[in-house]
Parts: structure tokens; C-alpha cells; sequence
């Protein structure tokens, strides 16, 4: 669900595909690496002001046994007073996961308060114990819930961190490099993104180590407009060390919903606001 673009001021030509999916490639204007940043990361985590999606997951291990998860993920952002309409909410954001199948983390929650200044805040509600834990910051990185994804993949990792290079540029994508600029707290010496020059979704990133070995990769393998907004709504993420993949499909994305800010508190963990999550 994570996916804000009705503002490129562009000219276009040339239709392409992309996933199956009918785009239009940007021609009119040469952008900045940071202006391609900005946008990617307003497409991707920052699409109205609130959203809802229902997501089914499917772990896949290198032996090809499978588990799923199905879980509801809410999103709410801050408004910034003073912003131009475009970045009016483009600061911190509240995230609540609940999770409803299989049985063994049913009515469990992942929350976050992701901060542009600052570490996120990150809690995890484990009914069978009835215990809230806190995730520390330097576990972000670790697996979202046994599956390819980092915990860092749900709620975005902040421009800010990294340095970024545009390396290429085709007739469809940007090519961006992305390095960190504190190493020691990340297993990846850099990643580079393709980003779509039209909807600025990144429709390919992968991860390399410190010996040049790439080790991860995401794909977004079905894109749709939702709400006229360019949308995610099926992506992979495979482990090229190890083997094995996890892939996302999202139903029932919706934007604006008017989801009220009180119910991504610790509060909620326990007793869930079950009217926002059918």
C-alpha cells in the first residue's frame, strides 16, 4: 500500500508497459538525482494522506516449502503546517500491522512512528504472552515476521541516510545508486534502484555487499492505478545468499479514509480498532 503522484509537470510522449500496466514516460525536463529521490519516496510511502491495504504474504524457503501470512496495514501521515500542497503530509508517519493468519500470529501488531529527524519507534504486540516489546532501532534490519522483508521495508528507509548517484538513464528508468552514510549500521555496502521515469515507482532494487556481490533483490511485479494513483500491488523480495523469496500481493487499497491518529498508540496494541481493519 505504500505508493503519491498526480503532480509530475511534464510533458509526455510514447506509451510503455510496464507489469502489464499502461504508463507514460517522462521527456520534457532533465531531473536531479535528489528530485528523483524525492519523488520516488513520495510515490512509494507517501500516496494521500492515509491509507489501508489487506496483504496476503507468501514465504517460500530454499527449499521450497511455503508458510503465509495475511495481515492489515494502516498508514496515517503527519501534517506539516506551512507546506505546499505536495509535502503538506510528507513528514512523520504511524504505521499499524495486524496480523490475522495463521493462527500462530493472529491478533498480533507491528506498529511504527517513523520520524524524518530520528530513529523510528517501533513496538511489537505478542498476544499468546500479552507482551509489548519495543524493537530497538538496530534490529530494523532483521526479518519482518520470518519473511524476506526487513522490518525497515515496511515503513521506508529515510533518503537522508544515504548518498545517492544517478548512474544511467534509459528510455524508461533512472538507475540510482544509493550508499550509506554510516555503513557500520547496515549489512549493505550500497543498493541501486530502477525507478520508473513516469511513475517514479522503484520497480527494481538490489542490494550488494561489501564485495560487490549482490545479495538481494526486490521487484514490484504488478503495478495498478488505484484511486489515480500508481500502485504496488504485487512485489517480491528474493535472498540470493541463502535461497528462498517472499512475495506481497495487496487488495482493497484505499487512500484517504480519514483514519483517526489515536488508534496508532500503545492502547490499541492490546485491544485492536477492529472497524478499520475488515
Amino acid at each position: 500500500m505504500m505508493t503519491k503522484v498526480a503532480w509530475l509537470g511534464f510533458f509526455f510522449a510514447a506509451l510503455t508497459l510496464i507489469n502489464g500496466a499502461s504508463v507514460q514516460v517522462a521527456v520534457a525536463k532533465d531531473l536531479t538525482v535528489q528530485e528523483i529521490v524525492d519523488k520516488t519516496e513520495r510515490v512509494s510511502y507517501y500516496q494521500g494522506k492515509d491509507g489501508s491495504a489487506k496483504v496476503s504474504m507468501l514465504i517460500t524457503d530454499s527449499q521450497g516449502r511455503k508458510r503465509q501470512r495475511q495481515f492489515t496495514i494502516l498508514r496515517w501521515d503527519q501534517p506539516l503546517p506551512g507546506k505546499e500542497a505536495d509535502d503538506h503530509y510528507r513528514g512523520d508517519q504511524k504505521y499499524y500491522v495486524y496480523f490475522h493468519r495463521p493462527a500462530d500470529v493472529n491478533k498480533m501488531v507491528f506498529m511504527v512512528w517513523k520520524h524524518v529527524d530520528g530513529d523510528d519507534d517501533r513496538w511489537l504486540y505478542l498476544p499468546a504472552l500479552d507482551l509489548v516489546k519495543r524493537i530497538a532501532s538496530k534490529e530494523k534490519r532483521t526479518s519482518f515476521v520470518g519473511s524476506n522483508f526487513l522490518y525497515e521495508d515496511v515503513s521506508g528507509r529515510n533518503i537522508n541516510a544515504d548518498t545517492h548517484e544517478l548512474v544511467d538513464t534509459t528510455e524508461n528508468y533512472y538507475v540510482v545508486k544509493n550508499t550509506p552514510k554510516e555503513p557500520e549500521a547496515v549489512a549493505f555496502a550500497y543498493f541501486t534502484m530502477w525507478v520508473h521515469r513516469s511513475t517514479f515507482l522503484p520497480v527494481k532494487i538490489e542490494y550488494y555487499n561489501d564485495r560487490g556481490e549482490k545479495y538481494r533483490e526486490y521487484e514490484a511485479l504488478k503495478v495498478e492505478t488505484i484511486q489515480g494513483l500508481p500502485t504496488v500491488t504485487q512485489a517480491r523480495m528474493k535472498d540470493l545468499r541463502v535461497g528462498g523469496e517472499t512475495v506481497l500481493q495487496y487488495r482493497n487499497v484505499q487512500y484517504d479514509i480519514g483514519l483517526p491518529e489515536e488508534i496508532f498508540t500503545e492502547r490499541f496494541l492490546r485491544r485492536a480498532p477492529t472497524q478499520h481493519l475488515r
